[in-house]
């Protein structure tokens, strides 16, 4: 955190909670397993208090170590169960998903936006060989998808600009959009548009279509997406085809949220 996030913590704030969990979130599909020196580099903290963190959660049975490096156990997956199941995902969002797919093929998924980066909270697809793995609980840079435009569009100007101030944004394909004044142009152009669309900004072959999911006083709180492979549909083909079936799938999953609690919470609490 920065100074400023700093300055608003409250005196109960844990401290060493914080760094154990970021701990746990420094693991990823690109460094499923991590040297202690790697560990503490990428969270931020001395060596000493990385393994302070390591001792703790390996006693407590989420982390593991090999030789000279650690990684995840399996007890790590009930930390998201216990949302995917309270917020039931798999009752009232899958539905809608899989039959967005199964009208227009290809992959659907819903996003909240989570610092400067979407988190999907659920995904259906029909194929995952030629894209990135959109798996629930995925993190993937906002600037870099439809979803995390369209939940940017919804920030005030100045909470916009002070997310871009701190974003970082970084090319992860040659035709990833990352200077931040044309971020800025295209997170304002999806604001008056009401949907985003995105080719080829987080992988290659990777053309899609998202809307927003609004909460019962009307902010965007989520962000449903539809997409396809880039050579095989525009986003003037996916606007034209998906746009209306997108919007009311978004409109049910509103509707459906404010009956459940678990995720009318979630999302309020963005």
């Amino acid at each position: 955190m920065d100074a400023a996030e700093d300055a608003d913590r409250p005196a109960e704030f844990v401290d060493a909670l914080a760094k154990g969990l970021a701990v746990l979130e420094t693991f990823d599909a690109a460094h499923p397993d991590l040297t202690l020196s790697e560990i503490a580099r990428r969270v931020g903290v001395s060596p000493a208090a990385a393994r302070r963190s390591l001792i703790t959660l390996s006693v407590l049975g989420y982390v593991g170590q090999t030789g000279k490096r650690f990684h995840l156990r399996p007890k790590v997956m009930s930390l998201g169960s216990g949302f995917y199941f309270g917020a039931r995902i798999e009752e009232f969002m899958l539905p809608e998903l899989r039959q967005i797919v199964e009208t227009f093929g290809d992959a659907s998924s819903v996003a909240m936006l989570d610092g400067t980066d979407v988190v999907y909270i659920a995904h259906h697809s029909t194929q995952r060989a030629r894209r990135a793995t959109a798996v629930v609980g995925a993190r993937y840079p906002a600037h870099a998808t439809s979803m995390g435009r369209v939940l940017l569009a919804d920030l005030q100007d100045a909470a916009l600009d002070a997310l871009l101030a701190r974003m970082e944004p970084v090319p992860l394909t040659s035709r990833t959009i990352i200077d931040k004044a044309e971020l800025r142009r295209l997170i304002l152009k999806v604001r008056a548009d009401g949907y985003a669309t995105t080719v080829d900004q987080l992988d290659y072959g990777i053309t899609a279509l998202a809307v927003p999911i609004r909460s019962a006083d009307g902010r965007v709180v989520a962000a449903l997406n539809s997409s396809g492979y880039t050579g095989m549909v525009t986003p003037d083909d996916l606007v034209a085809a998906r746009l209306g079936d997108l919007r009311a799938a978004a409109a049910r999953l509103s509707a459906a949220a404010s009956r459940i609690p678990a995720l009318s919470a979630a999302f309020d609490s963005r």
